[in-house]
């Protein structure tokens, strides 16, 4: 005599219910249909990631463009006082040099959308294995064309700049091609390993004080968006560009290279960066 669950399975299968061998195909379909979806999903998402970045990268470009317009025509400056207790940033302040930025504090804050702050790239946070305490935490993964545009300099014989001050940014009205001068960027710094840690400053290829000794800064564009990296030009438009040099000066343990670091452009100058 059958037990009651053994009839219950006979019952089931001669009602057209599903037979071990139909549940198993079901199951590979399933499985087969999201192998071919997946990829799909996560490009989507990473599409959806550049997205947002390249939206917030362009606030930080629309608020330094109101913040000029609002200080006599000067742009932020970057590290008013990097040479000195080093607690200001373009987008932030923070009240011990062990301390976190502060980006509700910054001198962009007032100019940006519901004053929130520097909204993070959705992307960098898939690249940051390391924390290395404060450095420049708080800049979301952004970074400014200080090096020209976050203070003053001045042209000495020879192409070289000497630096005038830290304590204000140049006038916008002095750049000649603000279509195309970076002044935000996609950035980071290459960590010990395999990683990278938050860096503010989109650097040029060149130290403007070493341009005649040729004198490369280490590289900081980010090209994390499918290799490419988000870019924000003193015009305020925003578009994306492919890394096409890099290099390793070894005070960075990291590779730059293996971490998406260098920079884009097909001349190996500042031009992209300065002001003429």
């Amino acid at each position: 005599m059958k037990s009651r669950s053994a009839k219950w399975i006979t019952d089931l299968s001669r009602s057209g219910g599903f037979t071990l061998v139909e549940l198993l195909v079901v199951v590979s379909v399933i499985a087969l249909l999201i192998s071919i979806l997946l990829p799909s999903l996560q490009k989507a998402r990473k599409q959806a990631q550049t997205t947002v970045c390249a939206s917030n990268i362009r606030q930080l470009a629309v608020a330094n463009l109101a913040y000029a317009a609002d200080n006599s025509g000067r742009l932020c400056c970057g590290a008013p006082d990097v040479r000195g207790d080093n607690l200001y940033r373009w987008y932030g302040c923070r009240e011990d040099k062990n301390g976190v930025f502060d980006s509700l504090r910054g001198p962009l804050s007032p100019f940006l959308a519901f004053n929130e702050g520097i909204r993070a790239c959705p992307a960098f946070q898939h690249f940051v294995i390391e924390e290395r305490k404060a450095f420049e935490r708080g800049c979301g993964g952004y970074g400014y064309n200080n090096a020209y545009l976050g203070r003053i300099l001045a042209k000495v014989p020879g192409g070289s700049f000497k630096r005038v001050t830290d304590e204000v940014g140049v006038l916008s009205e002095r750049i000649k091609r603000p279509c195309e001068t970076v002044m935000f960027a996609d950035t980071a710094i290459a960590g010990v390993d395999q990683g990278v840690i938050e860096y503010s400053f989109a650097e040029p290829r060149f130290h403007p004080e070493y341009i005649q000794l040729q004198g490369r800064v280490d590289p900081s564009i980010h090209f994390r968006h499918n290799r490419s990296a988000n870019i924000a030009w003193a015009d305020g438009h925003v578009d994306g560009r492919k890394r096409t040099f890099t290099w390793k000066s070894g005070v960075y343990q990291g590779d730059p290279d293996l971490n998406h670091l260098g920079w884009f452009g097909q001349n190996d100058d500042n031009s992209l960066f300065d002001l003429e």
